[in-house]
């Protein structure tokens, strides 16, 4: 049994249904922070009076896929690492574990606040944007954000990683763990096995899981699933917001060569969705 597993044990179990009626916070604020694994069961045994943990037929850490998609100029990477008030990620999301897959768009604006769009897909497609196109771009304009007129979005970055999902029922906020995670940008691969990604989404308040985060001296930190692990596996990339982030958790990481395929779309195409 690894060390992650066992504090699962002592939460009170969720429903999906549940989970999203209460907490589906499609506009949020996030707060990110990165958490040594090994940290990880003191902080699920503190958090375990307040939390209730997602729970699927007994599973309560599923195994998710996202492929980022981005313009020949990287505009999405662009906007990130330069701060823009208004930015944007496009992305599909599936779960690996039961077959599912959306396409989402997602928006950055004032204050740290997101929203978040999102449509059903096939998971044949989530290596392409173009049976979502439309919905990207209505998306997009309907925020005022219309940087990708007339620009392909291409496949990018390919992120996996395992998911826990927590409800804190008193805020009606959620708190997510991400383990396992790994990052493929062509034939070249980044692991991080002994690091998880601790992100509380809140309507704006800090949470009871932010507050104990912060009274164990760990406190929030600019990462990106997309934005630092394109960042680390490509350091000729501007890469200022998460430097900080880069030099303490990722640079002791070297990035690796595979033999897998050089290009995303076609690995992605070749991965399993079941």
């Amino acid at each position: 049994m690894t060390p992650i597993t066992a504090p699962w044990t002592e939460l009170a179990p969720v429903g999906l249904t549940e989970l999203v009626d209460r907490a589906a916070l499609q506009t949020r604020v996030d707060r990110k922070y990165v958490v040594p694994l090994d940290e990880l069961p003191e902080l699920l045994a503190q958090l375990s009076p307040y939390a209730r943990v997602l729970d699927i037929d007994g599973v309560r850490a599923f195994r998710y896929e996202s492929v980022y998609f981005d313009t020949p100029r990287l505009a999405s990477y662009h906007c990130a690492a330069y701060r823009r008030r208004r930015r944007f990620k496009v992305r599909t999301r599936s779960y690996l574990d039961s077959a599912q897959c959306w396409l989402e768009v997602k928006i950055s604006g004032a204050r740290g606040s997101l929203t978040k769009h999102r449509l059903p897909y096939r998971p044949q497609d989530r290596a392409t944007v173009q049976p979502g196109r439309t919905f990207v771009q209505e998306a997009l304009e309907r925020e005022a954000v219309c940087p990708t007129v007339d620009s392909t979005l291409d496949p990018v970055l390919v992120t996996t990683y395992r998911r826990a999902t927590l409800l804190l029922p008193a805020t009606a906020s959620r708190v997510t763990v991400d383990t396992d995670l790994t990052w493929r940008c062509g034939d070249r691969t980044l692991r991080l096995p002994d690091l998880a990604v601790v992100e509380t989404k809140t309507s704006r308040a800090a949470s009871v899981a932010d507050r104990l985060l912060w009274q164990r001296g760990t406190r929030p930190v600019r990462i990106s699933k997309y934005a630092t692990g394109l960042a680390a596996l490509r350091p000729e990339l501007p890469d200022s917001p998460w430097r900080r982030t880069l030099r303490r958790h990722f640079r002791d990481s070297t990035p690796s060569t595979g033999t897998t395929p050089s290009t995303i779309a076609r690995s992605v195409q070749e991965a399993s969705c079941v």
